[in-house]
């Protein structure tokens, strides 16, 4: 496949910080790999170097933060030459590719979910894909669709289900007055806890609770979009730590 102008869109939702999304290449040296790093979305392509070193065609483009969080994420890559949008839940970026190049010119398949092993060092040092992909368009094919249907050809189909294994965690949602209250654990000298949670409020108390005979309390709060740790211990001199993020 040899072409000017390129339209990828898809969606996905992991839980994992790495993974190719889809990868493509050409015995020209073009390719184009979109991948997870870091929790990041990262875009590389070359639509060509040459030999002399005079031309170098690789261009790379970061975009996002923290997508592993098991929610949908919408990607859309439009290409004219050398001219990119790439879009994420709406946030489009442009830039212009390196190199003289307008075609990407590419002589084998392109896969979605991982990429496959060419003996190159690069292959081998990238993690697959791990989680749900929907609506994947490949220039007007709709990849998801004709995959279902096996009828892609040539294809190879790994052990895919078509189907999306939902995590099994149970939200819960508080409004400025409700909290939950749980009991607490006596004769333990170890406090420890964990949970996600996501907010628009700059302010807001999440955890609180007393130590046990009157020795302090911990308390846990967002101040000014900043996250805080307060812990109080009555008995000693310096009776209070501090900690932000």
């Amino acid at each position: 496949m040899k072409t000017l102008k390129d339209v990828i869109s898809l969606k996905f939702k992991t839980s994992e910080s790495e993974g190719v999304i889809f990868h493509g290449e050409g015995q020209q040296g073009d390719y184009i790999t979109l991948e997870l790093k870091k929790a990041k979305l990262v875009l590389n392509l070359n639509l060509g170097s040459n030999q002399l070193g005079s031309i170098y065609g690789h261009t790379s483009v970061l975009t996002g933060s923290l997508l592993d969080d098991h929610h949908w994420h919408s990607i859309i890559i439009e290409r004219h030459g050398r001219n990119i949008n790439l879009t994420l839940d709406r946030h489009m970026q442009h830039f212009r590719t390196n190199g003289e190049f307008d075609y990407l010119d590419l002589d084998y398949e392109i896969t979605f979910g991982g990429m496959p092993f060419s003996g190159k060092p690069s292959s081998n040092s990238r993690k697959n894909f791990k989680g749900c992909m929907e609506s994947i368009n490949y220039n007007g094919n709709n990849i998801t669709d004709l995959a279902k249907r096996k009828k892609l050809e040539p294809s190879n189909v790994g052990n895919l289900s078509f189907s999306c294994v939902e995590p099994h965690t149970v939200p819960v949602f508080f409004n400025a007055t409700s909290f939950l209250e749980v009991p607490g654990r006596p004769s333990q000298d170890l406090f420890s806890v964990s949970f996600l949670f996501r907010t628009w409020n700059p302010n807001g108390l999440l955890v609180f609770s007393n130590f046990a005979e009157d020795l302090g309390n911990v308390e846990i709060d967002i101040s000014e979009g900043k996250v805080s740790v307060h812990i109080n211990v009555t008995q000693v001199k310096k009776n209070r730590i501090d900690i932000s993020s």
